[in-house]
């Protein structure tokens, strides 16, 4: 199983805005791999790109008609009031993550 770790909404430090624009590049070109990705987790900052309309939710969605499950943490969910948000899969729990994490052939870790 392979599995896209995804705990911000950029990659890389220091430039807030250069850093989103990575990750949605690198979203854009692991979608162009066609690397078949099994799970996403979003975790803290990460969620952004589950709840809030534009790239990275698209994106996302791209990645699920690919044939991943796309899971947000419910607890960055609730601390971030982005729960009744949720526009691309499911809400997922810590038990999962480490379930996955540990259990996973593979973990691409972008941020």
């Amino acid at each position: 199983m392979t599995f896209l770790y995804l705990n911000s909404d950029r990659m890389g430090t220091g430039d807030d805005e250069l850093g989103r624009r990575l990750l949605l590049a690198f979203l854009e070109k692991l979608l162009e791999s066609r690397t078949p990705v099994d799970l996403v987790g979003c975790v803290n900052s990460g969620i952004r790109l589950s709840t809030e309309a534009g790239r990275g939710a698209e994106l996302l969605a791209r990645l699920e008609q690919a044939g991943a499950r796309i899971a947000s943490c419910g607890t960055c969910l609730d601390h971030f009031g982005k729960r009744e948000q949720l526009l691309v899969g499911e809400v997922g729990s810590m038990d999962g993550t480490v379930k996955v994490m540990t259990e996973a052939d593979r973990v691409i870790r972008p941020c």
